[in-house]
C-alpha cells in the first residue's frame, strides 16, 4: 500500500464503498439469527451468531460513521476541528476465538474481514490525527527496538 501524506477524497470514496459492500453482506449473515430458533438449534452456535453479530455490526457501523465524517469534511459539511473533535474512529472490539469456533467458515472470515477493515482504518484515523508524520526508517527500528527491550526487562 503507497503512503499517503494526507487523507483524500478518492481514499475515503474507495474505501466508504468498500464499507458499504461489506456492511451489506454483514447484515445478510448476521440477519439470520433474529429469526426463531429451530427444533434441536445448537444454542452455542445461536449465541456465538448472536454476540459476534453484535460486535461486527457495531464494528461496522463505526466505520461507516467514521467515514461519513470524513466525506462530510471533504464536502465542507464539517471543520477539520469538528472532525477531530468528533470523529474518532472508537477502539475495536475484536471477536471471541471460542465463539468463532462455534460458527461457520465463511462467518468466521466475514468477521476476520471487518476486524481488518476496522485495522486499516484505525491506521489511517491515527495517522490523520498525527499529521501524517514520518519517523526515519532508522529511528523507527530504533523505537521498535527500545519498545521490545523494555518488554524484556
Amino acid at each position: 500500500m503507497a503512503r499517503t501524506s494526507n487523507l483524500s477524497r478518492p481514499i475515503i470514496e474507495a474505501l466508504y464503498t468498500e464499507a458499504l459492500v461489506l456492511a451489506d453482506d454483514v447484515r445478510a449473515v448476521f440477519a439470520m439469527g433474529i429469526r426463531e430458533p429451530e427444533a434441536g438449534e445448537d444454542t452455542a452456535a445461536r449465541l456465538a451468531l448472536s454476540t459476534e453479530g453484535l460486535k461486527t455490526t457495531t464494528r461496522m457501523m463505526h466505520i461507516l460513521a467514521w467515514l461519513l465524517n470524513q466525506r462530510a469534511f471533504f464536502s465542507g459539511e464539517l471543520t477539520e476541528s469538528q472532525v477531530r473533535q468528533h470523529g474518532t474512529l472508537p477502539p475495536d472490539r475484536l471477536s471471541d476465538p471460542v465463539a468463532q469456533e462455534a460458527l461457520e467458515p465463511e462467518t468466521c472470515e466475514l468477521i476476520n474481514e471487518t476486524e481488518r477493515l476496522h485495522q486499516r482504518i484505525a491506521r489511517l484515523d491515527e495517522a490523520w490525527r498525527s499529521g501524517f508524520e514520518m519517523a526515519s526508517p532508522a529511528r523507527a527500528i530504533h523505537s521498535r527496538l527500545e519498545r521490545r527491550l523494555s518488554d524484556l526487562g
